[in-house]
Order: structure tokens, then sequence, then C-alpha cells
């Protein structure tokens, strides 16, 4: 039995949501609120000094942080994660992508409008995120002409990773009509076996 300490709204947290349902995990959800500042209580911290979410506390204590380090260590063994080295590396191409290319942008410039209801004083920072967030689908739109899924032909944790915050893209102000490679791999990924919508 794990715990996943995190916010069903957002897509780092609904990474690990995804994959713990297509694996048939048995898991107990922690609501944590990170506007509150349950991020930063003393418990918290114990389980993440870096006082963010998600968290995976295994049935011994033990915690993992970072939702595409959870991911890699969920899906060994699986057919969400290759065995070969050369194919592993391409979904962890993508992930890396993901996390320094694709979330800075995407999810900052949802963050901004959706948890903080665009406040003036972000407005800047928001618009800044729009160049970047395109780019990043752009990328992916490529990509997806060329494959059915991020990382060749079959789902991997690298689409799990990418879906978690491309499906929302639209509420940090970026229009999906305009990626229609990318909009067609989310409905492929929406229609694979075990898939779970964003709870919220």
């Amino acid at each position: 039995m794990y715990r996943v300490y995190g916010d069903h709204g957002s897509g780092n947290c609904y990474k690990v949501e995804m994959l713990l349902e297509r694996l048939g995990l048995p898991y107990e959800w922690i609501d944590v609120d990170i506007l509150a500042g349950e991020t930063q209580t003393e418990a918290f911290l114990e389980r993440n000094p870096n006082g963010k979410i998600p968290v995976l506390e295994c049935a011994d204590g033990a915690c993992l942080t970072e939702s595409n380090a959870i991911l890699n260590y969920l899906a060994h063994g699986t057919p969400y994660l290759p065995d070969d080295p050369w194919e592993r590396a391409r979904v962890l191409q993508w992930q890396f992508f993901e996390q320094y290319s694709h979330e800075p942008y995407i999810a900052v410039a949802r963050f901004i409008a959706l948890y903080l209801g665009l406040p003036e004083d972000r407005r800047k920072q928001y618009e800044a995120k729009q160049e970047g967030g395109r780019r990043a689908l752009g990328i992916m739109e490529g990509q997806l002409r060329e494959s059915p899924f991020i990382a060749g032909d079959t789902l991997t944790i690298a689409d799990l990773s990418l879906y978690a915050y491309t499906h929302v893209a639209e509420e940090g102000g970026f229009e999906l009509a305009d990626f229609p490679a990318v909009s067609s791999w989310l409905d492929r990924v929406a229609a694979t076996d075990g898939h779970v919508p964003m709870r919220r």
C-alpha cells in the first residue's frame, strides 16, 4: 500500500495517479493544500525537504519525490517503461523535455491563471510563458506527426508525463486546436485501457 501526498488538480500529481490506477496498485491519497501552506509544515518537510508535491510514501515509510522519478520507480518491469536501453532513454528524453521545456511554461501559466486567478501583478509573467509553451507544443506536434505516442508506437510513462499538463493547457491560455497532432494524441491516450480523468 502506497500513500500519495498531492493535489488532484496538479498535473505532477495526476501523473502518479494515472500510473497507479493503470497498474491497479493500492494506494491512499492524502490531499495537500499548497495555497494554505501545507507543503511547508514540519510534518510535510520531513517527507520532502523541498516542500513540493507529489510525494510517494512506501509501506516502510520511505518517501520518493519528483513526479517523473516516481513514475520510473512504479513503472519498472511494466510495459510502460521499456527494458531496451535506447527505448528507455527515449522515454527519459521526453520526461526531461517535460520538466525543462514544457512544464515551466504550460504548468506555470495554468497555475497563475487557474490557482491564482491571474492577478494583475502576475500578468506579465503569465504572458511571458506563452511563447515557450507554444514552442513546446510545437515540438510535440512534430514528433506526434511521426509516431502515435510520444516515444514511439506504444504508450509509455513519457506520454503520462506530458499528457498531465498538456490536456489542460488551455487553462493556461494555450489553444490546442492549433496543434492537431497533439490533440489527436490526447484523444488516443484518453482512449487507452485504464485511463482515469483528472479529479478536482
